[in-house]
């Protein structure tokens, strides 16, 4: 049964919250390197461009193809 109300975080969970960490994106113009937090704004810190591409992860991912 739902009741529409947040769960409280459980000695499973790992109890505090973790702080996020910055992820690095490249501008579309310039082409350098920005780390940007989620509250941050989206703009070059460079140039001021507003189009951003995330970084490719370097953790190794494997897909199934079926």
């Amino acid at each position: 049964r739902r009741t529409g109300r947040l769960r409280a975080p459980s000695k499973m969970d790992g109890g505090a919250p973790k702080p996020r960490e910055p992820i690095v994106y490249v501008c579309g113009d310039c082409g350098r390197d920005n780390e940007l937090k989620p509250k941050d704004p989206i703009t070059c810190r460079e140039c001021g461009y507003r189009i951003m591409y995330k970084k490719r992860t370097k953790r190794m991912i494997q897909f199934d193809a079926r």
